[in-house]
């Protein structure tokens, strides 16, 4: 019998990505994704970017 679709796609995302869990107060989830939203980004997306700009900027700083 074959894979689902979800089994095919849990099974890429291990391979794939790495994974990382954050808490945020209560609330904050809601602020964050509306201000993503608003830029056109995934919840998921917008925090990517802004911790790779956070690195950036502070790799710029060092120097």
């Amino acid at each position: 019998m074959g894979k689902t679709s979800a089994e095919s796609k849990n099974k890429y995302r291990a391979k794939a990505y790495d994974q990382i869990n954050i808490v945020v107060p209560k609330g904050e989830k809601e602020e964050i994704a509306s201000f993503a939203k608003i830029q056109g980004k995934s919840l998921n997306g917008f925090i990517n970017e802004a911790i790779k700009e956070k690195i950036e900027r502070d790799n710029l700083e060092k120097k």
